[in-house]
């Protein structure tokens, strides 16, 4: 069969078909989006933006001390992640939460993790304790590993080895800045040509 068949017979297919009037689709939210909603989806986005407010301190999946955190964004290849559970990264940097409230918790978290990333440092450790005496237990640690989740630029997280602080302290790995990423893109772009 030639195009010129192909295209006959499809005219003829066609012929009784009527275009459509409206060619827009009507979208239902089943829940109000209000301007707070709005404003603390952009706010979680990224480190860059300063307030805190997004990272809840009524809320928090509560854990046990003992309990094993771990977190992986989708992209995050295996071997990483692998390697930031056993403890084979360098630790770079360092916060220690204990005798904090959960607000200055909060803040000291965002704080130090903008700075990781303004000086390029990737692979942190926070300590926050596995509040075995805290009412509720765990109760720092399970804020931190919550708001951990919220902050987009974390890229994953695992509690520590027993020698780094065990289930008491989490390793988390940062995305890189945007100018390290520009020059990796360019050292990559070098070695192919």
């Amino acid at each position: 069969m030639s195009d010129n068949d192909k295209s006959d017979l499809f005219r003829e297919m066609m012929a009784d078909v009527s275009p459509l009037k409206q060619d827009q689709v009507e979208t239902h939210h089943k829940y109000q989006v209000t301007e707070a909603h709005i404003a603390r989806q952009i706010a979680a986005q990224s480190l860059t933006d300063s307030d805190p407010e997004y990272l809840s301190l009524d809320y928090a999946n509560m854990l046990k001390p003992e309990d094993m955190v771990e977190f992986k964004r989708d992209g995050v290849q295996e071997g990483v992640f692998r390697k930031l559970r056993l403890g084979k990264y360098e630790i770079q940097a360092r916060l220690d939460l204990h005798r904090k409230t959960l607000q200055q918790a909060r803040d000291e978290i965002l704080q130090f993790l903008k700075q990781c990333q303004r000086m390029d440092v990737r692979t942190v450790m926070i300590v926050h304790g596995k509040g075995e005496r805290s009412n509720p237990p765990a109760m720092m640690k399970s804020y931190v590993t919550t708001w951990l989740e919220q902050i987009s630029d974390v890229m994953c997280f695992h509690s520590a080895q027993r020698q780094h602080g065990g289930t008491g302290a989490t390793y988390a790995m940062l995305k890189k800045s945007a100018e390290r990423k520009l020059e990796n893109r360019e050292r990559h772009q070098k070695r192919q040509r």
